[in-house]
């Protein structure tokens, strides 16, 4: 997941790191790479990340989706998270695959919520809590927050 620097989409990325101050030209270089390799995990990456830290949350979930899917399948577990278990992979260690696969469902859990998809979030929230017991992600306290909206509209 390193950089290579001879790849094209690398050198598209770097535009965008160059120009985090200016989000369009970043925004720009983010879609370039994306449309220039589809498949490319460092592209999908990039843009899952520059949506979600931008608040544009619905063009963050899809590539949110697409790293969830792609992690598990190097972490050889379901494409499908509601099926991933916690003696599944090493979720609870410090590896960067499990971790963001766990990243990148809160992600699509958080931005489901925001975006009125209420259920669907929070049921990914909670495999996030279920799959990371010591919380190092914080879905157990975003799902405190959700219930605690919950309770204040019902009351």
């Amino acid at each position: 997941m390193g950089e290579d620097h001879g790849d094209p989409v690398t050198t598209l990325l770097a535009g965008a790191r160059s120009a985090r101050s200016d989000p369009d030209t970043a925004e720009a270089a983010v879609k370039e790479a994306v449309a220039a390799a589809p498949d490319s995990f460092e592209a999908r990456l990039a843009a899952y990340r520059f949506y979600f830290y931008n608040h544009r949350l619905a063009e963050a979930r899809p590539h949110a989706a697409e790293i969830v899917v792609r992690m598990a399948r190097r972490l050889n577990v379901a494409t499908d998270w509601r099926l991933v278990a916690p003696e599944d992979a090493a979720f609870s260690g410090l590896d960067e695959a499990p971790s963001l696969y766990l990243q990148a469902l809160l992600a699509w859990g958080y931005a489901g919520v925001r975006l009125g998809r209420t259920e669907e979030g929070c049921s990914a929230l909670q495999k996030v809590a279920e799959l990371d017991p010591r919380d190092r992600f914080g879905a157990r306290r975003l799902l405190a927050v959700i219930a605690a909206g919950r309770e204040a509209e019902d009351a």
